[in-house]
């Protein structure tokens, strides 16, 4: 059995999966060359991904791009990013639309100067009609920025009126966050090798299956894809219940 076989019944597929995509710098510094480079390859490994997810099903897949944590890097290599998140905007959507992938933008976008900001809404509304895959990409995103918004939304309710505090639940909670119209990932993969969440999703990934991979993101291609999905598909989601529980509530039981 293989990732992209799905013939047979039993195999429950990830519908939605978030990667931590670690390891242009490195990648490049292995090559000789500037992080910059780096960051270029890494963006021809997420059309692979995108191309991968949807021909395999994948309804969702959400991809850390930058945090809200980067802004401490160099200045000229945020710069950097800046403008590649541009060009590839501007370059993705046409082929994003025709292949019915719906984009999305996560996160704090407010720090991003106008230009980006109005390229970013342009993108999302040429794609709003997609139905084939949600592509949501988190930018100048943290998962307790994700999670402090939410409060603050809910805070915002309660001091209009409109909520009781009583009536605060997870419920509630989760429709404030981002990602709130997507399933949970149930599959979390970081390449380049580090074993940590790095602030992504916290809330979100509760219930989540990590995979840490070695390979650099520029590397990772679609037999490393794969290779997650199978690693995915073997292992045993009890969400907090014991094997025999699962086993019932998943025969109807």
């Amino acid at each position: 059995m293989t990732a992209t076989d799905s013939s047979n019944p039993a195999v429950v597929f990830p519908r939605h999966v978030a990667i931590i995509m670690d390891g242009n710098g490195r990648w490049a510094k292995q090559r000789g060359k500037s992080r910059t480079h780096g960051h270029r390859a890494g963006a021809s490994a997420v059309r692979k991904a995108v191309a991968f997810a949807r021909r395999n099903g994948i309804e969702a897949l959400t991809l850390f791009a930058f945090s809200s944590e980067n802004w401490g890097r160099p200045a000229q290599e945020v710069s950097v990013l800046m403008e590649l998140f541009m060009s590839v905007l501007k370059r993705e959507v046409p082929q994003l639309k025709k292949n019915g992938v719906r984009l999305k933008v996560v996160g704090d976008i407010s720090r991003f100067s106008d230009r980006l900001q109005d390229r970013i809404r342009q993108a999302e509304a040429q794609t709003a009609e997609g139905q084939e895959l949600v592509l949501s990409i988190a930018a100048n995103y943290g998962g307790r920025w994700d999670i402090v918004n939410a409060a603050k939304e809910l805070a915002a309710q309660v001091h209009a009126g409109e909520l009781e505090v009583a009536d605060i639940d997870e419920s509630s909670f989760e429709r404030q966050l981002c990602l709130a119209d997507l399933p949970a990932p149930d599959l979390l993969i970081r390449t380049g090798g580090d074993i940590r969440i790095s602030n992504f999703l916290l809330w979100q990934l509760a219930y989540a299956e990590l995979y840490f991979a070695d390979i650099l993101w520029p590397d990772f291609d679609d037999h490393a894809f794969a290779e997650a999905i199978d690693a995915f598909v073997r292992r045993e989601r009890r969400f907090g219940l014991t094997s025999e529980q699962r086993q019932e509530l998943l025969a109807g039981g």
